[in-house]
């Protein structure tokens, strides 16, 4: 596999995959606090706190909003850097990301999940979302190559869903 595609991200692509990537980084934190907001509030109201279990359930439903628009801000700041013309050579050890700005060399090893979404390829390093792809960029063939290759790396490596 040795390829070169040349495509600029678009402002929504980018932001959508990176809140995909910090969700699913998140995902834990995103049902566990508002539920010990949730199992807290209800305690407090069982205590006679009722202005202090609202506060607790009023965070419960906030927090999830807040962290949406979080991370819709993070993305933002991030789009300028982010969405210009860009030239990606994929390879079997990695691929490598130029534009004007900045190069950028990663190999696939240093990835321990690579997560296959409909629209993109988002790479984690641990549990933090490092980089993505987007399929649109690539042809079906390209597509099809690359979706073999991070499948034959889930049966001998890191984990790939």
């Amino acid at each position: 596999m040795d390829f070169t595609v040349e495509y600029t991200p678009t402002r929504d692509e980018v932001a959508r995959a990176l809140g995909q990537g910090v969700k699913r980084q998140l995902s834990a934190l995103r049902v566990a606090l508002p539920a010990i907001l949730v199992l807290a509030g209800a305690a407090c109201a069982a205590m006679g706190g009722i202005g202090l279990a609202a506060g607790m359930l009023a965070g419960a439903v906030a927090f999830p909003v807040a962290l949406t628009w979080a991370i819709n801000r993070a993305a933002r700041r991030q789009l300028a850097y982010l969405c210009v013309p860009t030239t990606l050579r994929v390879t079997g050890d990695g691929y490598e990301c130029r534009t004007d700005q900045y190069t950028t060399a990663l190999n696939w090893s240093m990835f321990g999940n690579i997560v296959n979404t409909p629209e993109f390829w988002l790479f984690f390093i641990g549990k933090q979302c490092a980089a993505f792809l987007p399929r649109r960029a690539f042809d079906p063939d390209q597509q099809a190559a690359l979706d073999a290759h991070f499948a034959a790396r889930r049966s001998t490596g890191p984990s790939v869903t």
